[in-house]
């Protein structure tokens, strides 16, 4: 770990891409690495995608100005394996082994449960009880996700969601597809990707999207509530992968030794996300108990998608999702 620091430090940089501030307390975590260790963080473009962090990497190739780092959703960190280089953290016993890749290519980060959140001032009767009142009149205009379900892991994950609330399984998310193509029709449908100021500015006032996410706009838009269907608690970890031509490939690891740390894995959790290290810090107990205990409650058997589900929605999405809600 000296040899590390002192490499990362010389390297004196750091590129991170698509981590909204308020992402799962990701502002915190930038100040906190930055602060620690001295090197300068450059953060593009923060409300981006999955895909669009695999773009990057694709286009910037060995620039100095190349993603280091990627957090991504699941079915695109399994496509884009061969972009990726293999590092262990230190703490890697810690990771269950079925939420990491066994050299270290891929590793999951945190998680969450998918939600529906909506400003409870503008639905009918002031709540959501069921995914099917978004099929209802008083809904016009009104729903969305949070991006593209065929580029960003988080609307994919609400389109399987709405899939599991219609009926549907793990291995077919073709009535979550339905179900918003009903939505269109209806005119209940926005395709305008949500974020905070939607959400603060009333344009998204329903969304689907992952509950520490979703929690989080109760801070602007004080009428905000987040509903998780009944026995539909879909959860789902993003991932960490360091770009194999990172341009400062050891602040890169240090990085992740970073969040990988008691420190990063608590600051997660302060962002209300269930960081995947929590049962070993749990028991060793290193956790933040007061962090742990404002997590939102989760009713039912959680569900998540396997890396061939996980492959085989996106591959349904890739072609059928754009025709459903032309």
């Amino acid at each position: 770990m000296d040899a590390l620091v002192a490499q990362a430090k010389a390297e004196g940089k750091l590129n991170v891409i698509a981590l909204p501030r308020n992402w799962a307390n990701y502002g915190a975590i930038l100040d906190s690495f930055q602060a620690k260790y001295g090197i300068k963080i450059t953060s593009d473009n923060p409300d981006g995608s999955s895909q669009d962090e695999v773009n990057a990497v694709k286009n910037l190739g060995t620039t100095s100005r190349a993603p280091d780092v990627l957090d991504v959703g699941m079915a695109v960190a399994l496509a884009n394996t061969n972009l990726f280089a293999p590092y262990q953290v230190t703490t890697w016993s810690d990771i269950p082994t079925n939420q990491k890749e066994p050299t270290g290519l891929w590793f999951q980060d945190y998680g969450g449960f998918m939600s529906i959140g909506y400003d409870s001032s503008k639905v009918p009767g002031g709540k959501i009880s069921s995914i099917d009142d978004l099929k209802g009149s008083g809904f016009k205009g009104k729903v969305a996700l949070n991006g593209d379900p065929t580029k960003a892991n988080a609307a994919l994950n609400g389109v399987m969601m709405a899939n599991l609330a219609e009926g549907g399984t793990l291995d077919d998310i073709s009535k979550g597809v339905d179900f918003f193509h009903q939505l269109k029709v209806a005119g209940n449908f926005d395709k305008t990707q949500a974020t905070d100021a939607t959400v603060k500015n009333g344009t998204t006032p329903v969304v689907f999207d992952w509950d520490y996410l979703s929690a989080a706009h109760g801070v602007d838009v004080p009428t905000w509530k987040v509903f998780v269907p009944n026995n539909v608690a879909l959860g789902g970890y993003y991932a960490q992968a360091i770009n194999k031509t990172a341009p400062h490939p050891a602040a890169a690891r240090l990085w992740e030794e970073y969040l990988y740390s008691n420190e990063g894995q608590n600051l997660w959790l302060k962002g209300l996300a269930r960081p995947v290290r929590q049962a070993a810090m749990t028991t060793a107990g290193t956790v933040d108990t007061a962090a742990a205990s404002k997590l939102p409650a989760v009713s039912g058997t959680p569900q998540f998608m396997s890396a061939t589900q996980a492959t085989a929605a996106n591959a349904y999405l890739a072609s059928h999702w754009l025709q459903a809600i032309s």
